[in-house]
């Protein structure tokens, strides 16, 4: 597991370090609108089912609302989970991803970056969490599901919501054939609709 951790934290390093200069959001939200993002579903649509997930606006509104604007602007359809490692996670949210060139796979995001709510919310199977560079308030779009208990990420990464269901579809995706980049053989296309 150590040499796992380090592996993905370098790997994320690398990724987000073309971010450096962007803009970083950290809104303040009203009551109101913590209870309408808690209420917010996202269906993640894929080749092997649907992955619904519920958010945790209470200890990260802005990744929450980060999520769901780009959701909705239709920032993620067409991505693909360009990283799966089994007994640990699936990752997308990579609008590079797009393109079927792998080697810029898991280094894209949007003009912008997400300050960083950690808490203490633990990395669990089903967690929904950002994926960031060694600087904390480097997150933009590329989000992970862990497929297991994972609690050397406890602290250091901003859980921001769970699978409520489709983890079932989760585990069909980490399964799959996949090569030294841990990048899936077969596209695993997303498209993200959001219920309010």
């Amino acid at each position: 597991m150590r040499t796992l951790k380090i592996v993905f934290v370098f790997a994320l390093t690398f990724v987000f370090a073309v971010a450096a200069n962007s803009e970083v959001i950290n809104k303040k939200y009203n009551e109101k609108e913590i209870r309408k993002m808690a209420e917010t579903r996202a269906i993640l649509e894929t080749k092997f089912g649907n992955i619904e997930l519920g958010f945790f606006p209470d200890i990260a509104p802005n990744h929450v609302d980060n999520f769901i604007q780009l959701a909705k602007a239709g920032f993620y359809d067409k991505t693909i989970f360009h990283r799966v490692i089994p007994g640990f996670m699936i990752q997308g949210g990579d609008p590079n991803s797009k393109d079927h060139d792998k080697s810029r796979h898991g280094m894209g995001g949007p003009d912008h970056k997400v300050k960083a709510e950690f808490s203490d919310k633990p990395h669990k199977r089903g967690i929904l969490s950002m994926a960031r560079s060694g600087q904390p308030d480097s997150a933009g779009s590329q989000f992970f599901i862990c497929v297991a208990d994972a609690a050397f990420l406890d602290g250091q990464y901003s859980v921001f919501g769970e699978v409520v269901s489709g983890m079932e579809v989760v585990d069909k995706i980490v399964s799959q054939p996949r090569d030294a980049r841990d990048n899936p053989d077969e596209r695993i296309e997303i498209k993200v609709r959001i219920v309010e």
